[in-house]
């Protein structure tokens, strides 16, 4: 199961609106066949191991697979026809799928049809592979991780507004890998104005879509000579209030930005409103990058799934820097937010933690 998790792997980020999955087959202890799937609309992780079988295994083969067989039609057939077909007759699954529509389905039918099925192997790994497809089937909703890098002082730029660059190389290349698994990249249009930054992924030899490129700006004060205006390596999306004038709309429309009208909620974007219009638009993921106002409201609006925060070893040495979040905080530390499930990571002299928060620590507290 860890080579079958190690192969969905290879697809994160590239099968969006689908899962990362992967399947190793194992005859006599041995793996004879590794599998994964690629892209949406292409085989399955189980055909595209069954097919370096020629799609016949043996009654003694064992397929693992890291998240349950689908059984249905969608783009293509169902994988655990293919599985009945091969002759396998034993199958290990990591999770079970978490749409509940189609939860146990497949698990069930192979069961039905005499093959011995086991389920739940290494099971939260498995999980922790499909946090973004669990979170969109279940709620239509994009799975948003917020990246942050800060000083040891707790600063992400000076007071002048520079940030370039408070992390090390192999920190901001990470991001970068970051960036491309993503469906969207979203800051808010404080950001643009300030730091003018492009939302592309700058990796040597990358393989993957660029993500669109979301900017939330209530009034729309984004000047047209931005770069995520002119640079055309992905789409740009521009979520604005809805008294914005129709003819401003439409004039960044024939350049080819999208607009997404949304209603206000105290004088800015309703974020909450904003998660299901892209949603709908099939962004299952979401990189949100900051200004620490936008930051600050998509925090206290409960709309973060996962951390990952870098510090980097300087020092600001002062009060007046800019900081990760703005607006009104925690009152005590007992209602500060906790990450759960954390990871600490090292890149060079930076430090990267990693994860969860426990909202529903703050609100037992």
């Amino acid at each position: 199961m860890r080579e079958a998790i190690r192969q969905a792997s290879k697809g994160s980020g590239l099968t969006s609106p689908n899962p990362p999955v992967g399947c190793v087959i194992v005859r006599g202890g041995e793996i004879i066949a590794r599998g994964y799937h690629r892209r949406a609309g292409e085989p399955h992780a189980e055909i595209d191991a069954l097919g370096r079988l020629g799609g016949r295994g043996r009654k003694g083969d064992t397929l693992y697979v890291t998240l349950e067989p689908c059984n249905h039609y969608g783009r293509t057939p169902p994988c655990t026809e293919a599985i009945l077909g091969s002759g396998i007759q034993r199958v290990v699954v990591g999770a079970k799928d978490p749409n509940p529509g189609v939860a146990g389905g497949g698990c069930r039918f192979l069961a039905g049809k005499g093959v011995d099925v086991l389920s739940g192997v290494l099971e939260s790994e498995c999980r922790r592979l499909i946090e973004v497809f669990a979170k969109y089937s279940t709620t239509g909703l994009p799975f948003v991780v917020a990246k942050s890098a800060l000083t040891l002082d707790g600063w992400s730029a000076t007071s002048t507004g520079h940030s370039r660059w408070v992390t090390g190389e192999r920190s901001r290349r990470f991001v970068h890998r970051l960036r491309e698994r993503m469906d969207g990249v979203m800051v808010g249009v404080g950001t643009v104005l300030a730091d003018d930054p492009s939302l592309t992924v700058r990796l040597a030899g990358r393989r993957r879509k660029e993500p669109v490129r979301i900017i939330v700006d209530t009034h729309l004060r984004i000047p047209a000579r931005a770069n995520v205006m002119r640079n055309g390596a992905s789409l740009t999306l521009i979520a604005v209030g809805s008294k914005v004038p129709a003819g401003r709309r439409r004039a960044l429309e024939r350049e080819g930005v999208g607009i997404l009208v949304c209603p206000e909620r105290n004088g800015r974007v309703d974020l909450a409103a904003l998660m299901k219009r892209l949603g709908e638009r099939s962004i299952t993921s979401l990189l949100l990058e900051g200004g620490a106002t936008l930051m600050g409201s998509m925090i206290r609006e409960r709309l973060v799934d996962k951390f990952y925060i870098f510090k980097a070893p300087k020092v600001l040495g002062g009060g007046d820097g800019i900081p990760m979040v703005s607006g009104p905080g925690a009152e005590t530390m007992e209602r500060c937010i906790r990450l759960g499930n954390l990871v600490v990571r090292r890149f060079g002299q930076d430090v990267l933690f990693m994860g969860y928060p426990d909202y529903g620590a703050v609100r037992r507290s």
